[in-house]
């Protein structure tokens, strides 16, 4: 019996608050494919919460963004970069 694969989310934290949803997306494909990109905003008044999610059907790119990114800057900031479950 096949194992399926499926696609790893990734956590990424410490964003500044002018980022995105497609920023996050543009950004990531840079390392491969991004199947979804996900800016978590507050519900009252809409701002980004400073965090977000990444979904990479391809387990080795989503590996090489952790590897290549966390502890990296955008935006003036350290982003932290971790898988999500």
């Amino acid at each position: 019996m096949s194992k399926i694969k499926q696609s790893m989310k990734l956590y990424i934290g410490n964003l500044d608050e002018k980022i995105q949803s497609h920023h996050l997306k543009e950004a990531f494909q840079e390392y491969g494919a991004v199947k979804t990109a996900i800016i978590v905003n507050d519900k009252k008044t809409g701002v980004s919460r400073g965090f977000g999610f990444i979904e990479m059907p391809n387990d080795d790119e989503a590996q090489k963004v952790i590897d290549s990114v966390n502890g990296g800057t955008w935006e003036g900031k350290v982003i932290t970069i971790r898988k999500a479950y």
